[in-house]
C-alpha cells in the first residue's frame, strides 16, 4: 500500500461529526491538528475508546488516524471518531465487517437531545400544578 493512499469515513453521534482519514503508519492519532492525548487530556478512558476498533481486530499501531471533529462534547466526539474509524476499516478490508458489527462498532447511536417545547420548562417537564 502506498503511503499517500488513505481511506475516508464519516462518523456521527449526538451533535458531533467526525471526518476520519485512515492510512498506514505507526498508530498516531491526530485530532484537529493536535495529538489525541492533548485534545482529550482529561480522560484515559476516552483515549481507550478511540483504539477500540483496532483492538478488536488486533491492528493496534498499524494505521495513522487523522480526524477533523466538530460539535458536541468530548464523549459524543469520541464515539463519532470511533464510528468513523470502524467505517474506514471496513472500506480498507470488507472481511472485518462482521467482526466489527458483532463488537457493536458499526451502528450509529441515533439518540439526540429532544428540543424544548413552548410553554414547558424543558423538553417534557411541566410547571408545578397548584390546586389553589
Amino acid at each position: 500500500m502506498a503511503t499517500n493512499t488513505y481511506f475516508y469515513a464519516l462518523g456521527r453521534r449526538k451533535s458531533a461529526t467526525a471526518r476520519v482519514r485512515l492510512q498506514g503508519g505507526k498508530g498516531n492519532v491526530t485530532v484537529n491538528g493536535k495529538t489525541a492525548g492533548e485534545y482529550f487530556a482529561d480522560s484515559e478512558y476516552l483515549l481507550a475508546k478511540i483504539q477500540q476498533p483496532f483492538t478488536v481486530l488486533d491492528l493496534t499501531g498499524k494505521y495513522d488516524v487523522s480526524v477533523v471533529v466538530s460539535g458536541g462534547g468530548h464523549d459524543g466526539q469520541i464515539e463519532a471518531i470511533r464510528l468513523g474509524i470502524a467505517k474506514a476499516l471496513v472500506l480498507l478490508n470488507e472481511d472485518v465487517k462482521s467482526t466489527l458489527k458483532r463488537a457493536d462498532l458499526l451502528g450509529r447511536d441515533s439518540r439526540e437531545k429532544e428540543r424544548k417545547k413552548f410553554g414547558l420548562k424543558g423538553a417534557r417537564k411541566q410547571r408545578q400544578f397548584t390546586k389553589r
